[in-house]
């Protein structure tokens, strides 16, 4: 029996062996192996889409890549934005750079004969004014209206736009080339003024650290780290947190039906669309708004209560972001609150507390994980974001309730005053990388990270 039992066994073993394929060696078999695989997907979009993008605007941050920049050769270009940073430095010569000239010269008379005008204007024009140059369109006009075959008005306005002659936006390939268009308007410049205008107009990519030496001496600097500040303090402290709380213990001691319908209005703002969820508060406060209605039936004259002021101005943003982020950290501290055992509240209640005391006492101790957390992603979140603050006031009135995130947008993406900066927009928004992360960790360290994450007592 002894000899079948071994030989019943080794078959067994055998019929295992055969029925269940081994795979020696193989790096699936070990569980670290298999965990990279399947979290390799994971990295792969984090390194694209975190990752490289904060690379790449590290990179363009130190060049000065715009709308007008080449990859390999550039040229150079006067352009409103070129005027706008040499106005300080040499504003007579921006001044005059900026206002076209009126210049009598062959091309301007081939053009304006062309054009029909009669040969006696073109003849005295090349005889009596050739290379005269007008400084504006009205002092051009009045020596054209002073020739002898006197032109009409409207001919007057026609000549005079053929010897309209302006270097902004033309591409010259050597400054040589520009310096001598700049000459034939009648502008002197300087060595000095001639090198840096050449420095500033060059349209090629170049590495160099002056888009922070910009930005760093640009007095618009210190005011919109001021406003971003008061921003991001004021939308964190009030509604991200201290609001998000309040709304999630008074939720807490509701009963469950109640509870959730609260709840899921505060969503509301969140999950509307902003275009929408900003026009709504435009209705309310325009000139023919409903506050300016209600308002208007005691005596008080309609105004545009979003924009007529600093003060109303910023009180809209706070409120329009306010409501946005609340409903988040309501629900993260409303599911942090469920967390907490319920015997801890009647244990309580069993010795006398109320309710301030549980929430002195229970919960708020139990708290500091999901409050570090909610004001750590909501700061970044305030930092970045600048849609509702575009869509509502658009930085107005006056730029006053303009964020450092907006003004990267208008520089990079959307500005005025001609070709985008993408390079300056980069490096303001590394900036806005760099203020993020030491808030982060001045955030781990006030709230003591080593000891959230420290093992309890009891497992030591």
């Amino acid at each position: 029996m002894a000899e079948v039992s071994s030989t019943d066994a080794n078959v067994t073993a055998e019929s295992k062996a055969t029925s269940v394929p081994r795979f020696r060696g193989s790096w699936l078999n070990s569980s670290r192996s298999l965990g990279l695989l399947l979290i390799a997907p994971a990295v792969i979009v984090v390194i694209l889409f975190f990752l490289m993008p904060v690379v790449l605007t590290a990179v363009f941050s130190f060049t000065n890549m715009s709308t007008a920049t080449g990859i390999s050769g550039g040229a150079y270009q006067v352009t409103p934005n070129t005027i706008n940073r040499l106005a300080g430095e040499m504003p007579e010569v921006t001044e005059q750079l900026g206002e076209p000239k009126y210049v009598i010269d062959e091309a301007g008379l081939a053009a304006a004969e062309a054009a029909g005008i009669a040969p006696a204007v073109i003849s005295e024009l090349r005889s009596a004014h050739l290379d005269e140059v007008f400084p504006t369109r009205r002092a051009a006009e009045r020596m054209i209206r002073g020739l002898r075959d006197r032109p009409s008005t409207r001919e007057v306005k026609q000549i005079s736009e053929h010897f309209n002659r302006s270097i902004l936006n033309a591409r010259f390939s050597s400054p040589d080339a520009l310096f001598a268009a700049i000459s034939d308007l009648g502008i002197e410049l300087t060595p000095e003024q001639q090198q840096r205008l050449a420095t500033v107009a060059y349209t090629g990519w170049t590495w160099s650290t002056g888009n922070f030496e910009r930005m760093f001496s640009s007095p618009d600097t210190t005011q919109l780290l001021l406003q971003t500040a008061f921003y991001v303090s004021v939308v964190l402290v009030l509604f991200n947190t201290t609001y998000a709380m309040v709304l999630a213990i008074a939720t807490h001691y509701m009963p469950d039906g109640p509870a959730g319908f609260f709840r899921s209005m505060w969503l509301l703002p969140r999950i509307t669309p902003p275009v929408i969820y900003v026009l709504m508060w435009k209705w309310l406060a325009w000139d023919t708004g409903f506050l300016s209605m209600f308002i208007g039936m005691f005596g008080v004259p309609s105004r545009k209560w979003m924009l007529d002021s600093t003060a109303n101005a910023w009180t809209f943003v706070i409120l329009i972001n306010g409501f946005v982020s609340a409903s988040m950290g309501m629900i993260v501290f409303a599911s942090a609150l469920r967390a907490i055992p319920k015997t801890q509240f009647y244990a309580s209640e069993v010795d006398g507390a109320n309710r301030w005391q549980q929430i002195r006492y229970i919960i708020l101790p139990q708290m500091r994980w999901p409050i570090l957390f909610v004001t750590c992603y909501q700061t970044l979140s305030l930092l970045a974001s600048f849609d509702l603050i575009l869509l509502s006031t658009e930085g107005g009135p006056g730029g006053t309730t303009e964020v450092w995130s907006l003004a990267a947008y208008f520089t990079a993406l959307n500005n005025y005053a001609g070709n985008l900066e993408y390079g300056y927009g980069a490096a303001m928004a590394l900036v806005l990388v760099v203020i993020g992360i030491v808030l982060a960790l001045a955030y781990l360290r006030i709230f003591n990270y080593r000891a959230l994450v420290a093992k309890p007592l009891i497992e030591q």
